[in-house]
């Protein structure tokens, strides 16, 4: 009896199209950019407003991963934005009094510690995940507030970052940094047991389960994935920032606005493209179409929340089609 082989053309086919797509996409944006510098008289492209483009879309991409692990097992996290805020806090203060090694685990523990801190809360309760993520951030808001009006704080919080520890929000160091952040979003998404159990979760928890998948065990696992790059996103963004203002009224939710409609476009384009990544990718066309708005006049605060939130109802709509049922 012939053992009847896998054919392997499928998947050579699978990865020439998402490459010929790939492909297709750079070429679309490169002819945006030409449309948007003719409009601006020449200063979209202007090599300044590149490097400023290049720049802020590192922090929102790792901030765009995390969530992609943590839309991948089904739950949803609102405090990932006043966790970015304590964890600037934290590179910052550490930072200038520890130099570099202080800017890396000041971000990259409280980043971690506070997300991991979460997943115990989804893992061992039975509270709605959005429901707990909102009490968090109001918990993780009023810790910020504290440490502002303390007298033995105060100073700390409102110092800035020292300028000589911000070359990760600079380039080159910012391309090799988020570089590294997609080789490894990459691996642990796509070719790790974890990143496996990750998707399995959310397509089922009982069958996941029934598979003899640890639910509680994965879930923490990706608590502390989803930490770690939300470390590394406050690191960059204070990195580019130089200083954090305290966020309050569950305002720490605006800071995941952008990261969140990357996801979203993300997870449009994943039957084409992995969706980790498409986050680059779309975190480039997202905030080069905010650059326009900005060079062309319009204010940000404003207009610009409203443009954003138009693009999160699209693209949420355009990436639930076909869905049945309640979309988390």
């Amino acid at each position: 009896m012939q053992t009847r082989q896998k054919n392997p053309v499928p998947v050579e086919e699978k990865r020439h199209s998402q490459l010929a797509f790939l492909l297709i996409l750079v070429a679309a944006i490169v002819a945006a950019a030409v449309i948007f510098n003719f409009i601006t008289g020449g200063r979209f492209l202007d090599g300044t407003n590149i490097l400023v483009i290049i720049s802020h879309i590192v922090w929102p991409s790792f901030v765009a991963w995390g969530l992609c692990f943590l839309f991948a097992c089904g739950y949803t996290d609102l405090s990932i934005g006043a966790i970015l805020v304590l964890g600037s806090f934290a590179t910052c203060i550490f930072g200038n009094w520890y130099g570099y090694p202080g800017v890396i685990l000041g971000g990259l523990v409280v980043g971690t510690l506070l997300v991991f801190i979460n997943f115990n809360v989804f893992a061992y309760t039975k509270i709605p995940s959005w429901i707990a993520g909102i009490s968090l951030a109001m918990i993780y808001e009023a810790v910020a507030v504290v440490l502002k009006v303390s007298d033995a704080t105060a100073d700390l919080i409102y110092a800035e970052m020292d300028k000589s520890l911000r070359v990760l929000g600079q380039v080159p160091w910012s391309i090799l940094l988020l570089f590294a952040g997609l080789a490894a979003a990459y691996l642990l998404y796509n070719r790790t047991t974890i990143g496996l159990n990750i998707r399995a979760l959310g397509g089922n928890k009982d069958v996941a389960r029934a598979l003899g998948i640890n639910v509680n065990r994965t879930l923490l696992g990706v608590g502390l994935i989803c930490g770690v790059f939300i470390g590394v996103a406050a690191i960059v963004q204070e990195s580019v920032a130089g200083r954090t203002l305290v966020k309050t009224g569950l305002t720490s939710i605006n800071m995941v606005f952008q990261p969140l409609a990357i996801v979203l476009l993300a997870q449009i384009m994943q039957k084409r493209l992995n969706v980790i990544i498409a986050v680059p990718i779309c975190a480039v066309i997202i905030y080069a179409v905010f650059n326009l708005l900005t060079i062309m006049g319009v204010p940000s605060g404003t207009l610009q929340e409203a443009f954003l939130g138009a693009f999160l109802i699209a693209f949420g709509v355009v990436g639930q089609r076909g869905v049945k049922g309640v979309v988390k």
